[in-house]
């Protein structure tokens, strides 16, 4: 019981301090890739720290829901984080819950953050939750499809079975089936964490954004508490990635020299996935909207490729 708590709140600490910081890597990348210099990799805590010590202002015309919301959705975020692994394979609340009680946890904020989006009557708000939610529905599908393949080897919906199966595994990838579900769920990552090609997260203006057109009537801590939220989301979905297509360094059993280990070996693999995901936005073009749908469609198609590869072996 002791050792339980103990790893939720490692656990929960883990997961607050290391999203800002991922956010910081990505950023900071992608300027030097551009021949700036760009913020520094701390700007993204002192940015949360800035909005959380201002006071909020909210429209008159918005409900109790919109000042309700940010707590909910940020708890809801913070939920699902206790379900996925990060350096040990055994988390907080895995015995409570899967891979699909984590979609259905993200898409309960997006839904409310859609909502809130509508409470204040706003044309931007309007837009951008239409859009976030017309993403959504092709988005979960996809995701959810990206990593049956990995499910169906390990027999089970639950992650910590799936990452303690996968790390006992040689080089996957190598396995046709594994190199194109990883594929798709590289899509799907880009898509789910509001980066280029699918979104901008450095602009508001009208034509392009999609999750920045849900937070323009949030200000002070309610919008520190989105921004961190969303932050917390883009680490859960790359940590979810590492956990299916790069389980290798995860700590198997507890012990402070195997999670000090791991927690290095994570801590690498997340530098690499944002310092590739910078890579991506530097290279890549911001893709028309209607353009997003047949993106996914082509993830959604070569998760189809790959269960079928799967079951033909």
């Amino acid at each position: 019981m002791l050792e339980q708590l103990l790893w939720t709140m490692v656990q929960v600490l883990l997961i607050l301090l290391l999203a800002p910081l991922v956010q910081g890597i990505i950023k900071k990348t992608k300027a030097r890739l551009q021949n700036r210099i760009g913020a520094p990799i701390l700007q993204p805590y002192y940015d949360i720290i800035k909005y959380l010590k201002k006071d909020a202002i909210i429209s008159n015309q918005a409900s109790w829901l919109t000042r309700a919301v940010p707590y909910l959705n940020f708890g809801i975020i913070l939920t699902a984080g206790l379900l996925i692994p990060t350096v040990w394979n055994k988390t907080p609340l895995g015995f409570a819950g899967d891979l699909v009680m984590i979609v259905y946890l993200f898409a309960a904020a997006r839904f409310l953050a859609a909502l809130t989006a509508l409470d204040a009557g706003s044309a931007f708000g309007g837009m951008g939750s239409s859009r976030d939610m017309a993403l959504s529905a092709i988005a979960e599908p996809a995701l959810f499809l990206a990593a049956v393949v990995v499910l169906l080897d390990g027999g089970t919906t639950k992650l910590e079975q799936v990452a303690w199966l996968s790390a006992q595994k040689d080089w996957s990838l190598f396995d046709p089936a594994y190199g194109l579900a990883c594929l798709a769920m590289l899509i799907v990552v880009i898509t789910e964490t509001g980066r280029i090609p699918v979104d901008n997260p450095d602009t508001h203006l009208e034509l392009t954004m999609i999750h920045e057109g849900l937070l323009l009537e949030y200000s002070g801590r309610y919008l520190g508490l989105m921004v961190w939220a969303a932050q917390i989301k883009q680490l859960l979905i790359l940590t979810l990635f590492i956990d299916l297509f790069f389980p290798w360094g995860i700590a198997l059993a507890p012990g402070l020299g195997s999670l000090a280990a791991a927690s290095g070996v994570y801590l690498v693999k997340l530098v690499i996935l944002g310092v590739g995901l910078a890579f991506i936005e530097t290279a890549y073009a911001k893709i028309r909207l209607f353009q997003v749908p047949k993106l996914l469609a082509s993830s959604m198609v070569l998760s189809l490729l790959a269960i079928m590869v799967r079951i033909a072996k």
